[in-house]
């Protein structure tokens, strides 16, 4: 007979009225290793940390193995992570990473380790080698790429030596060889009798796991081996495009730009470490880019001198909007032009602001509102929350609503202004097939109808756009090609 190891029984979340999990009934023997998965929103990080006991639920949650005191048997290293300071604050913002003296103000990856461990002794841990981590203890926190901050994060929970790990999404960010190391990694993990419990996505699933909890809408529609599961038999459903709120949205003035990017030979140095190193890249209006390359090529550093978050464009020869650098414009005379979106901003955005506060500061490129909106400007938040189909969120603050919603109402925020340029770094992190999908087909019917320009980065060829026809491919901070994506 098969030794159990974990079991719910008719384990059932609510929100006053509303079921967010409903009767899930699941059994987890020693020998298997799991993966949840499921469309946005269908309940997968909220059965995660119900299992973890960080939920109150009808129903058992039956834990065949010794959970202590403190509960450090069952571990969850989350989809994000926010930094804390050297003065033990988390009031970091997104500019931060590009400005050297600021970064020096954040730990290192050494003092992070400090905060959870007594002592040095975690330096004698064989996963601080495992995980490749011994060269970065001088890094700070803040400068590391996706794929060195989640070794991080991986280490500090295994060197606790739980005896379930559970990780939420933790191939959101990573390149191709990012993944691939990850998923050794995760194999690595399993050998050492350590259970993981994994929330991705179905494209996603390592080869060391056996198991698969499929949700939707809060049920388990399917739970057992993945040799069983058979994708096709489940359906999400499609989101339409709505070609009407389009029309709707069109800007009344168009302001008329020649060259919308140039760089010439721009280099950038933090201390002794090169970045990117003499790029010339020129973008005109109305072409739609791929910005790719691994983790740590440079890529979100070469964004930060467009979006006005690095003061080192001030050093270097770069175009904007026909204008160079440096010749009297503001920051803000260049955001009010540019829609953006990544991930470091998604982390670093006020959790306690409304949907429709967050979509609102997209018209004021602020991180926050601040200022009252006229009757125009209100109708226009809400045809946005309703092409994104978050209406019905307006009033819920970001930490309130699940992380495909929350980066939905980011994405909104970047679109609202229907601005000349668009920078959507990773902006399908989160959703499903059915929502990035729609998005694509969004940011296509937005960049002909209002002959916008884009630059798109994704580590995944089916996220990117089918209108982008022009490739810019980074390595190491050098122009290493272009890629032909499609």
């Amino acid at each position: 007979m098969e030794e159990k190891f974990l079991e719910l029984e008719n384990v059932t979340v609510r929100s006053g009225a509303k079921i967010l999990l409903d009767d899930i009934c699941l059994t987890v023997h020693r020998d298997e290793q799991w993966v949840i998965t499921g469309s946005s929103g269908s309940g997968k990080t909220l059965l995660a940390n119900t299992i973890a006991g960080k939920n109150f639920h009808a129903g058992k949650v039956k834990y065949y193995f010794e959970t202590g005191k403190n509960n450090k048997a069952i571990i969850i290293v989350e989809q994000q992570h926010r930094f804390k300071n050297l003065f033990n604050t988390s009031d970091l913002y997104y500019q931060q990473r590009f400005n050297s003296y600021d970064s020096e103000q954040t730990i290192t990856v050494q003092q992070e380790l400090q905060e959870h461990f007594t002592g040095n002794h975690f330096l004698q841990s064989t996963w601080i080698d495992e995980l490749d981590i011994r060269k970065l203890l001088d890094e700070p926190l803040v400068q590391l790429s996706n794929g060195e901050n989640k070794r991080v994060q991986l280490a500090i929970a295994l060197i606790e030596n739980p005896e379930l790990l559970i990780l939420d999404n933790p191939f959101t960010g990573l390149d191709i060889e990012g993944r691939k190391i990850l998923s050794q990694i995760i194999q690595t993990i399993t050998k050492k009798n350590i259970h993981v419990l994994l929330i991705t996505s179905h494209k996603e699933i390592p080869g060391s796991i056996t198991h698969i909890a499929y949700l939707g809408n809060g049920k388990l529609l399917f739970g057992g081996t993945k040799e069983k599961f058979q994708l096709h038999e489940i359906s999400d459903g499609k989101l339409q495009l709505n070609a009407d709120f389009i029309d709707r949205l069109k800007p009344s003035y168009v302001e008329d730009f020649n060259i919308i990017i140039r760089m010439v030979n721009v280099s950038v140095r933090y201390g002794n470490k090169l970045i990117l190193d003499k790029i010339n890249w020129e973008v005109k209006k109305g072409e739609r880019w791929s910005l790719s390359g691994p983790n740590g090529a440079g890529k979100s550093t070469l964004l930060s001198l467009v979006t006005a978050d690095n003061p080192q464009a001030y050093a270097n020869e770069i175009y904007l909007f026909d204008k160079r650098r440096g010749t009297g414009e503001s920051i803000w005379d260049i955001k009010q032009k540019i829609g953006f979106v990544s991930p470091e901003l998604h982390l670093y955005f006020d959790f306690s602001a409304t949907c429709f506060e967050v979509v609102a500061s997209g018209l004021f490129d602020t991180v926050g509102l601040f200022r009252q909106l006229d009757e125009r400007q209100q109708q226009k938040v809400l045809l946005w929350l309703k092409l994104f189909q978050l209406e019905n969120l307006s009033s819920k603050r970001l930490s309130q609503i699940s992380v495909s919603e929350q980066r939905k109402t980011l994405l909104a925020r970047a679109l609202i202004k229907t601005p000349p340029l668009l920078i959507l770094d990773e902006p399908c992190q989160g959703l499903d097939d059915a929502q990035t999908e729609h998005f694509k087909n969004l940011v296509d019917e937005i960049c002909a109808s209002f002959n916008t320009t884009l630059v798109y980065v994704s580590h995944y060829q089916h996220q990117i756009p089918y209108c982008v026809d022009r490739f810019l491919h980074l390595k190491n901070g050098v122009v290493a090609g272009p890629e032909n994506l499609h």
